[in-house]
C-alpha cells in the first residue's frame, strides 16, 4: 500500500478564463479513491517556515506569506495573490515532504499535485510559488542526520532528481546548484518555457514534436549517464503529462503508450538499485481533463506496482537475515 497525498486546498478558485486546469486535481483524486488499486489517500500538512527555509530567501518567504508582492511578480507566478494561494502553496510543499517520508517506508509515494520547480530561492514563475522538490530534498537530508542514517561521505544523503516535465526544472536546478549531493536531471522541451534554461548536472532539450521511439532513447542514454557519475539514496520523479500530444502547452509528441514506456523505463531503474521512489503529478494542461487523469492515474497505478514489489525485496531481504 502507497500513499497519495492530497488536499482540497490543492484547487485554487481562479478568475474566468484562467488557462491553469486546477479541476484535474479533483478529478484525478476521485479516480484513486474510487479504484481497488494499493493506494490510500492522505492529507498532507502545510510546510513549515523552517522546511521552506532549507530551500527559498526568508524575505521572500515572508513576502508572500504577507501578500507583500507587486502585480508583476504575481503575473510571473501566474496566480493572484490570496490567502487561498499561500495556503494552496505551502500545502503542495507539504505533500511532497510527506510524500518523501512515505516513500522510504513504503517504496514508493505521489503527490497528486507538485512539481513547482521553477520557483527560485527568492522569487516563483510558471504557477510556482515555493519549490516542493529542493525543500523536499533539503527536510530529507536533514531527517536522515536527525534520525542518524546512513549518509554519505559530506554528510547528507543523496538524492537524485529524475524531472520529465516538458518545461525545464530550472528552479530547480539553481536551488540546488553546487551540491554533490544532489543530482538534477532535466529532459524538456528546447524551445519551451522556461526560455531562459539553468544548467542542471545534466540537461537534455528535444526538439519540437519528438515522438516515444527518440524520447525513449534519450532518456535510455540519460540514465546510462546518470549511473556512471551518481549513486543515489532516494529518487524524486517528476511525471509531468505535458509531453503528451494532447497537452496544450507542450509541444512534444508521446503517445499513450509512450508514457507508460517513460515511467516503466525510470522505474524499472530505480527497482535495480532498490531505491525508493517520490513521485510529483507536475504538469498538464490537456483540454480533455478525462484523458489527463487517466493518463496520470496510469502512472499512480504503476507506482502502487513498483511500491508492492520493493516491499517484498524488503521483506525478503529481513527474513534471510
Amino acid at each position: 500500500m502507497i500513499e497519495a497525498f492530497y488536499t482540497d486546498e490543492f484547487v485554487l478558485p481562479l478568475p474566468a478564463g484562467h488557462r491553469f486546469p486546477m479541476e484535474k486535481y479533483r478529478i484525478l483524486r476521485d479516480k484513486v479513491a474510487k479504484s481497488a488499486c494499493s493506494v490510500k489517500l492522505s492529507v498532507p500538512e502545510a510546510a513549515t517556515g523552517g522546511q521552506l527555509a532549507l530551500a527559498h530567501c526568508p524575505t521572500y518567504i515572508h513576502r508572500i506569506a504577507c501578500g507583500e508582492i507587486s502585480d508583476n511578480e504575481q503575473k510571473e507566478i501566474g496566480f493572484p495573490w490570496s490567502e487561498r494561494m499561500v495556503e494552496r502553496s505551502l500545502r503542495s510543499v507539504g505533500a511532497t515532504v510527506a510524500a518523501c517520508r512515505s516513500a522510504l517506508q513504503h517504496g514508493a509515494s505521489v503527490n497528486l499535485a507538485g512539481g513547482t520547480h521553477h520557483a527560485m530561492r527568492d522569487k516563483g514563475g510558471g504557477f510556482c510559488v515555493f519549490n516542493d522538490l529542493a525543500v523536499a530534498a533539503r527536510v530529507y537530508q536533514t531527517d536522515c542526520v536527525a534520525l542518524a542514517r546512513p549518509v554519505s561521505a559530506n554528510n547528507n544523503s543523496k538524492v537524485l532528481v529524475v524531472d520529465l516535465d516538458v518545461h525545464q526544472g530550472d528552479g530547480t536546478a539553481c536551488i540546488l546548484a553546487d551540491d554533490p549531493s544532489v543530482f538534477t536531471f532535466s529532459m524538456h522541451g528546447e524551445k519551451n518555457y522556461p526560455f531562459k534554461k539553468s544548467q542542471s548536472d545534466l540537461d537534455i532539450a528535444l526538439p519540437d514534436g519528438t515522438r516515444d521511439a527518440e524520447y525513449v532513447t534519450q532518456l535510455e542514454k540519460a540514465l546510462c549517464l546518470i549511473e556512471q557519475r551518481f549513486q543515489p539514496d532516494l529518487v524524486f520523479y517528476v511525471a509531468g503529462l505535458d509531453v503528451h500530444q494532447a497537452d496544450r502547452l507542450g509541444k512534444l509528441a508521446l503517445s499513450d503508450l509512450g508514457i507508460e514506456q517513460r515511467d516503466s523505463m525510470v522505474l524499472k531503474w530505480a527497482e535495480k538499485r532498490r531505491l525508493p521512489v517520490v513521485t510529483v503529478m507536475a504538469g498538464g494542461y490537456f483540454s480533455d481533463l478525462e484523458h489527463l487523469t487517466d493518463l496520470q492515474f496510469g502512472v499512480i497505478q504503476r507506482l502502487a506496482k513498483y511500491g508492492q514489489h520493493y516491499k517484498s525485496r524488503v521483506d525478503l531481504i529481513k527474513n534471510s537475515k
